[in-house]
């Protein structure tokens, strides 16, 4: 009996394969463009911050308990000490996951209110837990579709429940992740974050700056407290390694109602200059 000839496309250990690589690269590309057509998605709201944090009741429900079940401070061995102070600082970080579920779903709300389909605003995460997760749940709230742009990690599990199924991503390669992010961006909220919500907030200003991005995508960088303590950035100027215009890129919120109103008046501008073109 013949052996089955396999067809290139069909040779999964070609596929998997360093060589095949472009391939592969090629395909979460394609593919996702084609969904994102597919689901009338044309403009974003990205919301990037901590995969670690959570709502308020849990956060500090979760101290409370912590609280509960450990001796008395005195007491504590230094494991437990650190397990009380990463409670508190979650319980700290929490009040961001709310804000960041309320100004979703009111961006959601608006857009849908006042667009029609084919031209609406959608939230846009990386599909993750923590800040992702709270920025799909606020347009679930609002019984709008959501974007969630997922990345294969061997630590987050998969894709949160709130996000659209059919907008849900999960991206083996950074780069092309991050392509989506900014490829259909009106909008850019960062709300407090690590390392990963650094390095995304910092590839879009400097694509801003250096003028790789040819539109015009407003930042907003949610919560003064923790990004006055985390960043001086105008010590940047300060050292002459950006121009002072450079801090325009960028305006710092507090408050939902806030950033709700500046980010609203910043789309409907550049809807009104695109009619006008």
């Amino acid at each position: 009996m013949e052996n089955k000839i396999l067809k290139a496309y069909e040779n999964l250990d070609f596929l998997n394969s360093h060589d095949a690589r472009p391939i592969r690269v090629l395909c979460e590309l394609v593919e996702s463009s084609v969904r994102l057509e597919k689901e009338n998605i044309s403009n974003t709201l990205v919301f990037f911050g901590s995969a670690r944090s959570k709502p308020s009741h849990e956060a500090h429900n979760n101290l409370e308990k912590l609280i509960g079940a450990l001796p008395g401070p005195k007491q504590h061995t230094e494991e437990q000490e650190k397990q009380l102070q990463k409670a508190k600082s979650l319980a700290d970080l929490s009040p961001y996951y709310d804000a960041a579920v309320s100004l979703s779903q009111k961006l959601s709300t608006w857009s849908k209110e006042n667009f029609p389909p084919d031209n609406q605003f959608h939230i846009c995460s990386g599909g993750g837990p923590g800040m992702m997760e709270a920025a799909n749940k606020g347009a679930h709230q609002a019984n709008a579709k959501s974007v969630a742009l997922g990345i294969s990690l061997p630590f987050e599990q998969g894709i949160n429940q709130f996000a659209t199924p059919e907008l849900a991503f999960e991206f083996h390669y950074f780069f092309i992740r991050k392509f989506y992010f900014l490829y259909h961006a009106k909008a850019v909220v960062a709300f407090p974050g690590g390392f990963g919500t650094m390095d995304e907030l910092f590839e879009v200003l400097t694509l801003i700056q250096t003028k790789k991005i040819g539109k015009r995508i407003p930042i907003y960088l949610f919560g003064n407290d923790f990004w006055s303590k985390l960043i001086d950035f105008k010590q940047f100027v300060k050292f002459g390694v950006i121009s002072p215009e450079d801090l325009e890129l960028f305006q710092v919120v507090d408050e939902v109602d806030e950033a709700f109103k500046l980010i609203t008046a910043d789309l409907q501008r550049m809807n009104s200059e695109c009619e006008q073109t």
